[in-house]
């Protein structure tokens, strides 16, 4: 059995999902795994300034996060700019680059692109020499994923491999695989118990209403629009980590009793996501891949210009999810649902032909191949 390292960094939530499901996978398979979060062996200053600062701008201002994201997209590698985000980012992962040398992993599988730029200079100099696999977390694929001396990269999908080999540097293998879920995705789950655990009557239309593992957003406030909408469905709401959030949701569950279903953080998403019809949520890309993986369709909520606007493509372009940017438009769309049951169906069939559930799997055979 192979040694293998899965390195991610914490900046969202994502990244570290996909190493923890490649963890989890690798570890029933037999393997030796160990995950190691990038932002584990950086000096405090630059972990805020990496990771919490991503979250500040994605969360209070999208559309400068969307115009870095294009704009750093069409910057040149050799440019003065990325030398020097390169040269601030060698400064700060001594740490790690000890770390991994020490671990003397045989094969490392990246699910951020920071740990595989640090290891292709370290590559380049001859300080490390196993292979290295990149796995791309989101229906889109960015300049940064793309580095020299790659063994090769996982994807989610067609396009995104097309793109990827025009990106990729010294003819590095592309694979489709998907994007890494918890192999819990791949186990039958019943509609009727996992609603009977939840509370919830499997008979009716269920809206699952996410808000992503930071409880970012004003979820209450939609929770009360669409409960007022009329009919009999039912709303099961998550609050991730945001406690304040899951009492705003009691608190709308006080006033429509029977109706909503508040939930705070669960490590058995799958389970929520197999008692309800439809997702109203983020187009994450480890969201977008656990709703494929289950086929349940999704009503896209606002994407944050980037990466979330490629993935919401993807799913509008393969009639998997409708789009709302807004309240209003969210409610238009629901009431749709609810009053077309012919369409609801052509969604979750649409769902269904794109899921990859085995795609942790999947990354693991391409990587000890």
């Amino acid at each position: 059995m192979s040694r293998i390292a899965i390195l991610s960094v914490s900046a969202g939530a994502g990244h570290v999902r996909a190493a923890e499901a490649l963890e989890l996978r690798a570890r029933e398979l037999g393997h030796e795994a160990v995950h190691i979060d990038l932002m584990d062996l950086v000096p405090a200053l630059f972990r805020r300034l990496y990771s919490a600062s991503y979250l500040r701008i994605v969360e209070s201002q999208p559309a400068l996060w969307g115009y870095l994201y294009h704009a750093s997209d069409r910057t040149a590698p050799n440019s003065r700019v990325t030398r020097l985000r390169k040269a601030v980012e060698a400064l700060n992962t001594g740490a790690f680059r000890r770390r991994i040398t020490e671990l003397a992993p045989d094969v490392v599988i990246c699910t951020h692109f920071l740990p595989a730029q640090v290891l292709s200079q370290m590559t380049a100099k001859g300080t490390f020499d196993k292979p290295v696999w990149v796995c791309v977390t989101d229906f889109d694929v960015h300049q940064l994923w793309a580095h020299p001396h790659m063994a090769g990269y996982c994807v989610a999908a067609e396009e995104v491999a097309w793109r990827m080999r025009e990106r990729s540097i010294g003819g590095a293998a592309v694979r489709v695989t998907g994007i890494p879920i918890m192999p819990a995705f791949q186990a039958p789950l019943e509609r009727a118990t996992c609603a009977e655990e939840l509370g919830v009557d499997p008979a009716r239309t269920t809206l699952l209403l996410m808000s992503g593992g930071f409880g970012v957003g004003a979820i209450d406030q939609l929770a009360e629009r669409i409960l007022s909408i009329p009919g009999s469905h039912q709303l099961v709401a998550l609050a991730g980590r945001n406690e304040k959030l899951l009492q705003k949701l009691r608190g709308v569950a006080a006033r429509h009793p029977g109706r909503i279903f508040p939930l705070g953080f669960t490590r058995t998403v799958e389970r929520v996501m197999a008692c309800a019809d439809v997702a109203l949520s983020k187009p994450g890309g480890l969201t977008t891949s656990e709703c494929l993986a289950l086929g349940l369709p999704m009503v896209v909520i606002s994407p944050i210009p980037g990466q979330e606007e490629r993935n919401a493509d993807y799913l509008l372009e393969h009639g998997a999810a409708l789009k709302a940017h807004d309240a209003a438009g969210l409610e238009y769309r629901i009431r749709r649902i609810l009053g077309e049951p012919g369409l609801l169906q052509e969604l979750r069939t649409a769902a269904a032909g794109l899921g990859r559930p085995d795609a942790a799997t999947r990354v693991l055979e391409e990587a000890l191949r």
